[in-house]
């Protein structure tokens, strides 16, 4: 979230690691409860769906602690060694969400299909259920309360555990048939449903690192978001023209470099205003941090090659 971002949600620097802290702690814990309750009752009962909603959770817990310690390292200062600051560590912190739940998804696969081939040994128990609806009932507190923050910090890091959390309740529902599957007689069903789970869980990482990647690597937004920044520029009444525009990611801000051309008869004081507007205006815009403006004096018809190219 840049600068500008979280001045706009009423909040400095210091609120929004504040609250970004409570959210990573408090997802910290509520994984941790729910790890505890599915573990202890799979293996009292031999359940390999709640083995493999619990061991999710280990990922989880791990991804939360990750955020927890370098997320928060984005809302620091520019320094000598990070003159841009440190809005690439929160997407690397989520592509580390990303790879070890793609990691730990592939093993529980190995694992349902292992219990499908040579056949589930697993015992039903009301305490199954009563794990499996404390889990789910976990997780959607943990989901509402970290996107509630979230609407304030602006956080992907946060984004990733909230979306986690959101599909912890799915997977608890599959888990939960496989469940119901023994009590009918069918204990294969368990089984079935872990490997559910685990397609769930691959998923899910594969999503998270997808989208942390592009910050990443500094990839260009939307067509969207690109025409907004050159419909902010062009609007201004002093500028006739924009050329060589380039937006992309830094981190999870976009970064924007661009000339554009003005009245060439202007004073310095004058095109300086002009150029203080105009990056004024970009940063007020959502997600948009540092701002690289080039102002050349119209007529000299670089702006209509550009387009014409």
């Amino acid at each position: 979230m840049s600068d500008t971002a979280v001045a706009e949600a009423g909040l400095d620097a210091d609120a929004a690691r504040r609250g970004f802290t409570r959210a990573s702690v408090v997802n910290v814990l509520g994984n941790a409860i729910k790890i505890a309750v599915e573990a202890a009752a799979g293996l009292a009962f031999g359940s390999v769906a709640l083995l493999a909603d619990a061991a999710h959770s280990v990922a989880d817990l791990v991804a939360s602690v990750v955020v927890l310690v370098w997320g928060r390292s984005v809302y620091d200062d520019p320094d000598e060694s990070h003159p841009h600051g440190h809005q690439r560590v929160e997407p690397l912190a989520a592509l580390f969400v990303g790879t070890v739940i793609v990691l730990l998804g592939l093993n529980l696969l190995y694992d349902s299909a292992q219990g499908i081939i040579e056949g589930p040994s697993v015992l039903f128990s009301p305490l199954l259920v009563g794990a499996l609806a404390f889990s789910m009932a976990d997780m959607y507190l943990l989901y509402r309360y970290t996107v509630r923050v979230n609407a304030t910090v602006g956080s992907s890091a946060l984004d990733a555990l909230a979306i986690d959390c959101r599909n912890d309740i799915y997977t608890s529902v599959a888990a939960l048939v496989g469940v119901g599957g023994v009590f009918l007689g069918y204990p294969v069903l368990d089984a079935a449903a872990g490997g559910l789970v685990s397609l769930l869980v691959v998923y899910q990482g594969v999503e998270i690192g997808r989208e942390n990647v592009s910050y990443l690597i500094g990839a260009a937004p939307s067509d969207e978001q690109r025409r907004a920044v050159a419909d902010a520029l062009r609007s201004h009444p002093a500028v006739s023209g924009v050329h060589d525009l380039a937006v992309f990611y830094d981190g999870t801000d976009l970064e924007v470099e661009a000339h554009v051309e003005v009245d060439g008869e202007l004073t310095l004081v004058a095109a300086h205003t002009i150029e203080t507007e105009l990056v004024a205006s970009l940063q007020s815009m959502e997600d948009v941090g540092d701002v690289h403006l080039h102002l050349d004096p119209e007529g000299i018809g670089e702006w209509k090659e550009a387009a014409e190219r």
